[in-house]
């Protein structure tokens, strides 16, 4: 296998939306468990830093695994409507 023909698979793996999201996925997961172990100091900052991460993920999720990407118009308004409504409370609910 030439250099050229590794590159030409690397590209074609990584030009899969799929597989940039899952690594998205990835190193949100990374980052909310950084804020988890103590990488900012205030501890009501990194857990609505971890919400804000978990929320991001689910749209993500909800938009590219579970193809609502492509969904009606109804159907994915009520998914962003249910995801920004519940992360926002959710959000809300931890800072008091």
């Amino acid at each position: 296998m030439t250099n050229r023909t590794a590159v030409f698979k690397w590209r074609a793996y990584f030009s899969d939306r799929s597989t940039l999201v899952w690594l998205l996925l990835m190193l949100l997961t990374v980052v909310s468990r950084g804020l988890g172990r103590g990488m900012i100091e205030n501890i009501a900052h990194a857990r609505i830093g971890i919400l804000i991460l978990a929320f991001v993920k689910v749209r993500y999720i909800g938009l590219e695994f579970m193809e609502l990407r492509n969904a009606p118009k109804a159907t994915r308004a009520a998914f962003e409507g249910w995801v920004f409504v519940v992360g926002g409370a959710l959000i809300i609910l931890c800072t008091r």
